[in-house]
């Protein structure tokens, strides 16, 4: 039993030494393993400490699926990806803690990451940054690269990003009625955001009130002339029609980017009715001119029933330029017009479409020629008046204008213009029409 009892407790010694020398194999010291030889798993344990890189830059596109943001660098203009996972810390200007769904494109951005590695450590919104939200007054000036916003004045950035539903847009496509979202660091405007945009009108059947007016809430106002295709901000509207005192109203929604039609068919169409106007002016020898032409005001003035364009002009007074309703048979309007700071005020040319100014059929022209080059194959409207399909051409006005583009299955786009008044012919090529969904 004795002997027994020896050899277990021999035979346990035995084992416990094959298994500390490694099963009889001779241990080989760490310095010369080969390094080349081990396997790189990509398994990094992260900490907030962990990065050897970091950044200001501007968020420029969220993967949400594959865990990936993509950061423009503010001194280079070049754009760069990671990829973040539970390890990586996301907070807010304050340093609170905020989820990685709060980050949005247009987001003035401190980060930490690891270059080699591709990961994001830590992304904190930053703190220098201005935020302006639900911005609606502003002048957006694309020559001089600079957007005022009340009495204050931003320079656009050299990388600046103009956004729209996140994604890249032309700043020319942005319109004055477009609500936006502005983030700035150091006066500079490093993104711009829409907020809320705008959409597209087009009338169907409208035959009968061609050179009538289309009022679209409080958003718009013009006459309806063939084949238009008004530009408005997106949401539910009020659409009026008139013309000499027939008409109706619809209601139109208009969604962002999207094209809506509106039947005017059914509405009712009567003879035309007459009011008379009877105008107090001041001061007494200003001219007064409806629809575009000059009136006189010495005697009542007989206006079919609907809406009119006013225009008051005098030597050193400001014009007035207002819309009139007429729905009686008389009535009457007063007009006090104001003395002017400037006694060399230029006379207002203000005046209203009165539809397709192409006159690509003329021979002989003496004005200068505004040409759309591309996209091929678009049709295009001038401030809402359609003017051919492209290439094409029309009367160069200098001012600020929205030419629209429209092409069946494309999504329609329109674009903010400013021409200057250059005694030259001026051409736009503009970006290909995308495939709509």
């Amino acid at each position: 039993m004795k002997t027994r009892e020896g050899l277990r407790i021999a035979a346990f010694v035995l084992v416990t030494l094959l298994f500390a020398t490694g099963c009889g194999n001779t241990s080989v010291p760490e310095e010369s393993v080969n390094k080349n030889d081990r396997v790189e798993t990509g398994f990094v344990l992260t900490s907030p400490d962990s990065f050897d890189s970091e950044d200001t830059c501007v968020v420029a596109g969220i993967n949400r699926e594959e865990n990936k943001i993509t950061f423009l660098n503010l001194d280079l203009g070049k754009k760069y990806t990671l990829e973040y996972d539970k390890t990586t810390t996301f907070t807010d200007k304050y340093k609170s803690a905020v989820t990685a769904n709060s980050i949005e494109e247009g987001n003035v951005v401190d980060v930490k990451f690891l270059k080699d590695k591709k990961h994001l450590t830590a992304l904190n919104l930053s703190e220098s940054a201005r935020v302006l939200k639900d911005v609606k007054e502003y002048t957006l000036d694309n020559v001089k690269k600079e957007i005022t916003v009340g009495e204050e004045v931003y320079k656009l950035g050299k990388y600046i990003m103009y956004l729209s539903d996140g994604n890249p847009i032309d700043p020319m496509e942005i319109m004055e009625n477009d609500i936006i979202d502005m983030e700035t660091l150091d006066k500079e405007v490093l993104s711009l955001s829409v907020k809320k945009g705008h959409g597209y009108l087009r009338l169907a059947n409208a035959e009968n009130f061609i050179g009538g007016w289309i009022e679209v809430g409080q958003a718009t106002i013009t006459t309806i002339t063939e084949d238009m295709i008004l530009t408005v901000p997106e949401g539910k509207y009020d659409v009026t029609i008139s013309l000499n005192g027939s008409g109706g109203k619809k209601t139109a929604i208009i969604n962002r980017n999207l094209e809506t039609t509106l039947d005017i068919g059914d509405l009712h169409v009567e003879e035309a009715k007459y009011g008379k106007v009877i105008f107090a002016v001041t001061p007494s020898d200003a001219s007064i001119y409806i629809d575009g032409s000059e009136a006189d005001i010495s005697v009542p003035v007989e206006l079919t029933y609907g809406v009119h364009q006013l225009i008051a002009r005098a030597t050193g007074y400001s014009s007035i330029v207002k819309y009139l309703s007429v729905g009686e048979e008389s009535a009457t309007v007063v007009l006090d017009l104001e003395k002017s700071d400037s006694e060399d005020e230029e006379e207002d040319d203000t005046t209203v479409s009165s539809g397709n100014e192409n006159t690509d059929s003329d021979t002989i022209t003496t004005y200068y020629k505004v040409y759309i080059d591309a996209p091929e194959g678009a049709e295009v409207y001038l401030d809402g008046n359609y003017i051919g399909i492209s290439p094409c051409s029309f009367k160069k006005v200098d001012g600020t204008h929205v030419i629209t583009l429209r092409k069946t299955g494309f999504e329609t786009r329109s674009y903010t213009v400013t021409i200057e008044n250059e005694e030259k012919d001026f051409s736009y090529s503009f970006a290909d029409l995308v495939k709509s969904e």
